[in-house]
């Protein structure tokens, strides 16, 4: 009996799935005008596929999706929807932030950071890499490290992780680490990406890692934002870093290049002035204005 409810739950599971990819499949084919017997024909295949794609009695390989995808001519955003609501990852084609075509996109991370001046902002792709900050982070880290120091800094992970850097400042910081890592961890296994697992492996090796990093992280519900302190005029003060993702609109957001989030401090203490640390006189590498 438990066995048959077992296989039921399975089988609609498989259902539901197919049903949203359904819906994908039908839309497409009206939004380009395309009748089943043309798109099987497309396809190398029969329109009775196509019909029981489209009712649901049938799901689609990953290699099918593709090439549906491209019988149809969709863009990167709706194949990648379309992988999505056949239950697989979205392809993952990285885009370089500095390429001339996303030069407007450099711009407006130009006037949010300098909108959110004084407040500690900076600016990082899907694998962390720092791409801008803004004179606040640079006034406020010029408090934790050393100028030349803060100026090596390219990765945010790396300066949280490094017990030397911004580690010593992050509070709770072994379920922090963990939480961080096991975002990581969820990410490779779903996308598979190299690049995802590399960064994970290098992160791992840090000191400052807990050994049980992934039961703690089991126990603590992921958050866009952790706590920071640090002692300024001889008193601690404690911070929330806040993160935001400044990316694609729609179900696959998360994974559309480039990926981006803007992390900001803000003070536990509503008295606290950021503009008493801005120093107009600092500069880093990633601060463009």
């Amino acid at each position: 009996m438990a066995h048959s409810v077992a296989r039921s739950s399975q089988i609609m599971s498989k259902n539901e799935i197919s049903s949203v990819f359904s819906r994908f499949l039908r839309f497409w084919r009206s939004v380009h005008k395309v009748s089943q017997e043309e798109l099987a024909y497309r396809l190398d295949s029969s329109p009775r596929h196509i019909s029981r794609l489209e009712n649901g009695s049938s799901r689609p390989s990953e290699a099918m999706v593709t090439e549906i995808g491209e019988a149809l001519s969709l863009g990167s955003r709706d194949r990648n929807h379309l992988l999505l609501a056949a239950g697989f990852a979205p392809a993952n084609e990285g885009r370089d932030f500095n390429s001339p075509e996303l030069k407007w996109l450099r711009k407006a991370m130009i006037m949010n950071l300098r909108a959110l001046d004084p407040y500690p902002t900076s600016v990082v792709d899907g694998a962390a890499n720092l791409l801008m900050v803004n004179r606040g982070w640079v006034s406020f880290y010029s408090h934790v490290v050393e100028d030349e120091e803060l100026n090596n800094v390219s990765n945010l992970y790396d300066f949280i992780f490094d017990r030397q850097g911004a580690g010593n400042i992050i509070s709770d910081w072994e379920d922090t680490l963990s939480a961080i890592l096991m975002s990581i961890q969820q990410t490779a296994l779903f996308t598979n990406d190299e690049t995802t697992k590399a960064t994970l492996e290098r992160l791992q090796q840090y000191p400052s890692v807990p050994e049980d990093w992934q039961q703690r992280a089991a126990r603590t519900e992921p958050m866009a934002s952790f706590k920071v302190q640090i002692p300024i005029d001889g008193t601690l003060k404690r911070f929330f870093s806040v993160g935001t993702m400044a990316g694609a609109l729609g179900p696959n957001a998360f994974a559309s290049e480039p990926r981006l989030s803007i992390f900001t401090l803000y003070p536990e203490d509503d008295s606290f002035d950021f503009d008493a640390l801005l120093d107009e006189s600092k500069t880093h590498p990633l601060l463009f204005y």
